[in-house]
């Protein structure tokens, strides 16, 4: 399971490149989306934005965390079982399946993002691999 989250905000983005992040859900500043490695459809979608995003493979831990914490159910009257959903998601359900809103609004990173000198192409965007979890446990 792949976690990307939109960094850049929407001012002089191009129309092609702001169409992809509606297709992705990642109309907003700081949302978090998770993708199926196997879709290649939206991999490619992540490649063409590569530049406005972070991206990296969740783990379970935290997939359970940013579901408990940030996770909205489309019918409020039930509760959310984090542990239940983070697995059945892992199995490959998709959150709207399991009830949920297909993204996650996050808080922006405490501490800050990283300068634009640091070891990812432009700062915090890019790939990630592990280090995604760092970056949502600071957006929690």
């Amino acid at each position: 399971m792949i976690a990307v989250i939109r960094i850049k905000g929407r001012v002089k983005v191009r129309e092609m490149l702001r169409e992809t992040l509606e297709r992705l859900r990642l109309r907003k500043k700081y949302v978090c989306v998770l993708i199926d490695e196997k879709n290649e459809n939206e991999i490619g979608m992540m490649k063409k934005v590569e530049g406005m995003i972070a991206y990296g493979e969740i783990d379970k831990g935290t997939l359970t965390r940013l579901i408990e914490k940030r996770g909205q159910l489309v019918n409020k009257t039930k509760k959310i079982d984090a542990e239940k959903i983070a697995e059945d998601i892992q199995k490959g359900k998709k959150l709207r399946d399991l009830g949920l809103k297909p993204f996650f609004r996050l808080h922006p990173p405490r501490g800050g993002l990283k300068s634009s000198n640091d070891t990812f192409p432009k700062g915090v965007m890019g790939n990630h691999k592990q280090a995604i979890n760092k970056l949502i446990e600071k957006m929690l």
